[in-house]
């Protein structure tokens, strides 16, 4: 017959042949992950997204073991905005649109193109085009002529001008585009590891829920127990298991998911590391960020540009009551175009004025359509520093709140947690009594793992969400 101290003698030998058992699979795993608090496996890179569960877990604090084998195809938060800057469409389809944008400024500065024209007259009877051949009509001549419009001087350069704001405009449109971008991987990207957090927390419970059926088994076969504990602890293993199926369906789209922002395949196999450089960064104060966001914010930017775009129109509007002008060179000979010249030559200048007619109609109106974009330009961009600072607290805010309840967790409750399932698993292997207590225990301690794990995650993200809705890179 078994006694209590003796279940107790046997809850401790299988614990330490397991946590030996661990401690030597550590330099082998294939699937390990950082340090503290937020360690995360990273999957394998096999022909599966997800990661393998690990062999070399211990019971209690199987997070904390440290692997430093890292994948050659290993991608950190930092290599993941790197390729994303590089190979997202929408990027690329930007940058593009800006270049274009760009090409049209000397374009718009060029001198308008000249016309070159050539003038024969006076054709002889019976020929419809005599070219100059003999029998030409002594009264009719031909020519050439060279016609250069010109601009009144300054709106060439207005004009380039504008269009060079609104380039300018559109590349911080871009670089906007590439902070909300990066702010959704980064999501992503946390939101991945805390999943692969969550599977390691669970890998734990069925480990602890195995030790619990041992227990039970041992003590029923001693008629100390009930034959239901075994059967609560196999329902509890079961549960945990259950959970990571839907896990592993997380993770397999939320890789796919990555792969499509960074520009690649969505069936590429993607290993992600933790080094990611983010948890090291300091974070500034408000008033900070804030004076940070109102100088260097890309939307901010955009809207200044369109600003000084709008003002620089209303010159522009106001300048086509000026004249255009152009000049125009001919030479003329009494003979044909394409014969030789026995004849003599002359020349003729001319100067021509294009000036605004009809009352100056479309000038006024022009005028006044400058005006109201001038208006409304000074309108967005109001509105966009009004947005651009509610964000920057908003999202303040939430990384505060976020950080306070992520420490609460960490320094309280899942030391409490993990003290009581010891205590309630010494009690129940010693003499046997407990063991809803125990159950309910590890229940706890697995909620209060994976909630540590996904308020890190947050943590994590609404730093890096923080630094985006000041317009500023967050691991730069």
């Amino acid at each position: 017959m078994l006694t209590g101290l003796s279940v107790w003698l046997f809850a401790l030998s299988f614990y330490a042949v397991f946590a030996t058992y661990s401690h030597a699979q550590t330099d082998t795993g294939s699937v390990q992950v950082i340090t503290n608090s937020n360690v995360i496996n990273t999957p394998p890179n096999t022909e599966s997204y997800l990661p393998k569960p690990s062999t070399d877990r211990r019971v209690l604090a199987d997070s904390k073991t440290l692997d430093k084998k890292i994948s050659p195809n290993t991608f950190d938060l930092r290599q993941l905005w790197n390729e994303l800057r590089s190979n997202n469409p929408q990027l690329i389809a930007a940058r593009e649109t800006y270049l274009a944008a760009k090409a049209t400024v000397p374009q718009i500065a060029a001198p308008d193109n000249p016309q070159v024209g050539l003038i024969w007259s006076g054709m002889p009877v019976g020929s419809a085009a005599a070219l100059g051949t003999a029998g030409t009509n002594p009264a009719g001549n031909s020519g050439y002529s060279f016609t250069q419009p010109f601009k009144f001087p300054g709106k060439k350069s207005l004009a380039s001008d504008i269009a060079d704001k609104g380039a300018e405009a559109l590349q911080a449109q871009t670089e906007n585009l590439y902070l909300q971008l990066g702010s959704q991987l980064s999501t992503l990207y946390f939101g991945t590891l805390a999943a692969q957090r969550q599977l390691q927390v669970l890998s734990d419970t069925v480990i602890r829920a195995e030790l619990i059926k041992n227990i039970a088994r041992a003590r029923y076969a001693n008629h100390a127990a009930a034959y239901v504990e075994f059967l609560n602890a196999q329902v509890a293993q079961s549960a945990a298991e259950s959970d990571k199926f839907s896990l592993e369906k997380q993770l397999t789209v939320a890789y796919k998911s990555i792969n499509v922002l960074i520009g690649r395949d969505p069936r590429d196999k993607l290993t992600l590391a933790t080094d990611h450089g983010l948890r090291a960064t300091q974070v500034p104060t408000l008033l900070e960020l804030e004076n940070y966001a109102e100088g260097a914010h890309p939307i901010l930017k955009s809207s200044g540009f369109q600003l000084e775009a709008a003002k620089k129109g209303v010159t522009l509007a106001k300048a086509a009551y000026l004249p255009d002008f152009q000049v125009i060179a001919s030479s003329y000979t009494r003979r044909g175009p394409f014969t030789s010249n026995n004849g003599a030559s002359y020349y003729q200048f001319e100067f021509d004025l294009v000036i605004p007619l009809y009352f100056f109609t479309k000038e006024r109106y022009g005028v006044e359509q400058a005006m109201r974009n001038k208006s409304a330009a000074e309108a967005t961009d109001t509105s966009n520093r009004q947005q651009v600072i509610l964000g920057v607290g908003s999202a303040f805010a939430t990384y505060e709140q976020v950080k306070r309840y992520t420490e609460f967790l960490r320094d309280r409750q899942v030391p409490q947690a993990e003290a009581a399932y010891r205590v309630a698993l010494a009690q129940y292997a010693s003499n046997g009594a407990g063991f809803s207590d125990l159950l309910t225990a590890q229940v706890q301690l697995r909620a209060i793992e994976i909630q540590l794990a996904i308020a890190e995650s947050n943590l994590l993200q609404s730093k890096a969400n923080l630094f985006a809705a000041a317009g500023k890179d967050p691991i730069e």
